[in-house]
């Protein structure tokens, strides 16, 4: 019982911001041990970036007072840190050396980081991350303070600020979650400092893109996950008279267990939460012959994810209003909201209403976890892989079944298994500015949220031109 108590989340005392804090030295430190840490911790083995010439030229503005500068990066994996590291602390000065472009060192960037990073990774991150230039934000209400503290940052700051205007992973390499509309926000709010401080910089904003590529195709140790996600669900092995690494073989395994899944969680939710399904929950039968269209997989799929969102927020009594990805932010917020509690004095409470707070806490963390599995397959369409059966789709798919699967069975979903050494390809964009579209932004909040609408879909379109 003990061991149980020790497991489940209790109340905690509110989430406090963390300012930014940027110590040059902690940098040198994080920059020089960079190389160890990325061979170490993550599988890239090589990073190689195109039109840096373009961030030289950016940088050098920058440094003249000319521009300010936001890096829209895509955020596919939580390698990608690491990545952004190496293109602005190695590629961009090597590039300008060879350009015979002074630029001053050192050359940095700020970024904006999910509140909740720190929580999972623990407090080292939540030390780290503020001395390297990190400003917080809670993504699922309007963080004021976080706000004005990325704004401050982007119209005064020492150097550009970097942001992920997915606001999160997804899982895929070659996907591009719909955008937040808040890094367009940004910007124009850049521009109002400036020119209300009489300043005359262009505000930019530069789309990164970032995706992964196997040195190696990890075909074997695919079909190994693959064996053991069959082994844990109970599916029975697929005969193959030929290769077992066949990519079809490989590829209706791999269906089938989506296929599986699915059923499996249908079923969980109408029996025990009671939720209405559109299509009756596939049968054994179904699943063993693999009858569902990628189409039908995609519709079923949405269904499920939709009814799973709803079992958390009658918990929450959220209404469900907008996207997904809305969804899952509000209601990480109202987890945040019972367990992170600022209505309540902890240090001068009862034990009676400490032991109340405790078991709210817990069921918040409970109902929150229906939240997580929807936010693992945010992206995931039928068709992905079909369309392309790449490995690197194949081991996208593969990874986020994993990560299900690791979460049904309340295992650590961060601990990813890693399939073979990558390369990451990073290239920089064309420019958007959004000094450009002041006058748009200006007349009112309809033309301001049309605006701001119309940057965030020109963003999309340009990160997704670089897939």
């Amino acid at each position: 019982e003990e061991l149980m108590l020790d497991t489940t989340i209790g109340v905690q005392p509110p989430l406090e911001f963390i300012p930014p804090a940027y110590d040059p030295r902690v940098r040198q430190v994080v920059d020089w041990a960079l190389p160890l840490v990325m061979r170490s911790r993550t599988t890239i083995r090589d990073v190689e970036a195109t039109n840096v010439e373009t961030l030289v030229n950016l940088y050098q503005q920058f440094q003249q007072g000319k521009v300010r500068l936001l890096l829209a990066f895509r955020h596919p994996s939580s390698k990608d840190p690491f990545c952004l590291g190496h293109l602005i602390w190695r590629l961009l000065p090597q590039t300008a050396q060879s350009m015979g472009v002074p630029l001053q060192r050192p050359i940095h960037a700020y970024f904006l980081y999910d509140r909740g990073i720190p929580l999972w990774l623990g407090n080292w991150a939540a030390w780290l991350f503020p001395r390297l230039g990190g400003t917080p934000i809670h993504r699922g209400k309007l963080d004021l303070i976080g706000l004005r503290s990325a704004r401050d940052l982007f119209a005064n700051g020492q150097f550009p600020l970097a942001a992920a205007p997915e606001g999160a992973t997804n899982g895929h390499n070659e996907i591009v979650s719909p955008l937040e509309p808040g890094i367009s926000q940004l910007g124009f709010w850049c521009v109002e400092d400036i020119l209300r401080a009489g300043r005359s910089e262009q505000v930019l904003i530069v789309p990164i893109g970032l995706k992964y590529h196997y040195i190696t195709p990890p075909w074997e140790n695919l079909a190994r996950i693959l064996t053991g996600l069959e082994a844990d669900t109970g599916l029975e092995p697929v005969a193959n008279s030929g290769d077992p690494l066949q990519h079809g073989h490989l590829y209706k395994r791999l269906y089938r267990l989506g296929e599986y899944l699915l059923s499996l969680m249908e079923n969980y939710y109408t029996r025990f939460f009671h939720v209405t399904l559109p299509n009756p929950p596939l049968s054994s039968t179904e699943v063993s012959t693999s009858v569902l269209s990628s189409e039908a997989f995609t519709a079923r799929l949405n269904a499920l994810l939709d009814a799973a969102l709803t079992v958390a927020e009658e918990f929450f009594n959220l209404q469900a209003k907008g996207s997904v990805i809305d969804r899952c932010r509000r209601l990480e917020q109202a987890a945040w909201d019972c367990i992170y509690r600022d209505d309540l004095d902890l240090g001068a409470i009862s034990l009676v209403e400490r032991g109340l707070a405790d078991r709210i806490a817990e069921e918040a963390d409970l109902r929150v976890w229906h939240m997580r599995l929807v936010e693992t397959f945010v992206a995931v369409t039928g068709q992905y892989v079909r369309e392309k059966p790449s490995v690197e789709r194949f081991a996208d798919t593969t990874l986020l079944a994993w990560d299900m699967v690791c979460r049904i069975k309340g295992g650590n979903p961060f601990r990813r298994p890693k399939l073979g050494p990558q390369k990451a390809l990073i290239t920089i964009g064309e420019l958007i500015s959004v000094s450009d579209r002041w006058e748009a932004y200006q007349g009112g909040r309809r033309n301001a949220r049309q605006a701001v609408a119309d940057l965030t879909q020109d963003l999309q379109t340009a990160l997704e031109k670089m897939i």
